[in-house]
């Protein structure tokens, strides 16, 4: 359980570090708000026509009698729209990250430079275009990943009593595992860590990931709010890449006794 405190505290640290790097904190808030945009865009169109759409898709309801064929169609609205927020939230981690993969990928190194004992950072030795593949490529598998939770907590949600109770903590619960291993792919993957090895890594300590990745899902469920925590979400996971793969900083060689020099 302590590595519940010890993910949020990750979390916390990474706000920090980027309210105390200014420059970084602007750069990285640019890739959010382009996906907000986009994601707005979306979402709102969907509100304007989406009960259009379910009419379009339920042509069989066309001759149901009032009040059901309204509280039929009415339903699947409500389920489209509550579908495609989960999916927002889910996906907003991954689009804004490949959006600004050479901005977020520039604030993991400083972030690395910072706190690393010899003032350096892994480098992955890769072309742009090719980490853009990587980045792309893993993160599609991983929302396959998501998705097929998604569609498994979704049919569970319709089980009395279980699906409004405990279905909706398993699914806040998913959702910050996958965000955290988004996140923390941008420092894993400068060290040539693959998708596997990641997922290894994070499955190895769920409390640690749980405890970082759960309440920032919570708080990206508040409008506007992903946008700013984004800099620093990227920033804690580099810190918290660093612990999974038991790398030396310059806070824990400070914080290590001193050894005895025998005479």
């Amino acid at each position: 359980m302590r590595d519940l405190g010890v993910g949020f505290g990750y979390l916390v640290r990474g706000q920090r570090w980027v309210a105390g790097h200014g420059k970084q904190f602007g750069f990285g808030l640019l890739p959010g708000l382009i996906t907000l945009v986009l994601y707005a865009a979306a979402l709102v169109s969907l509100a304007l026509y989406g009960e259009d759409f379910v009419g379009w898709a339920t042509p069989f309801a066309d001759d149901w009698t009032s009040p059901w064929q309204g509280l039929f169609r009415g339903f699947l609205t409500a389920v489209l729209v509550a579908l495609a927020l989960l999916l927002a939230v889910l996906t907003f981690t991954a689009v804004t990250l490949l959006v600004g993969q050479p901005f977020y990928e520039n604030l993991s190194e400083k972030v690395d430079r910072d706190v690393s004992p010899d003032g350096t950072a892994p480098e992955s030795g890769l072309s742009l275009g090719r980490e853009l593949w990587i980045s792309g490529r893993d993160s599609l598998r991983i929302l396959v990943r998501a998705a097929v939770w998604g569609v498994l907590l979704f049919a569970l949600g319709f089980v009395p009593f279980v699906g409004q109770t405990v279905v909706p903590v398993i699914g806040f619960f998913v959702t910050g595992f996958f965000l955290t291993e988004e996140l923390v792919a941008v420092a894993l993957q400068r060290r040539r860590v693959d998708l596997r090895e990641r997922l290894t890594l994070l499955r190895s300590r769920k409390m640690l990931v749980w405890g970082f990745g759960t309440p920032l899902g919570l708080a990206f469920l508040v409008p506007f709010v992903a946008v700013f925590l984004m800099p620093g979400a990227v920033a804690g996971a580099t810190l918290m890449a660093r612990e999974l793969l038991d790398e030396e900083s310059a806070e824990t060689r400070a914080d290590a006794p001193e050894e005895e020099v025998t005479p």
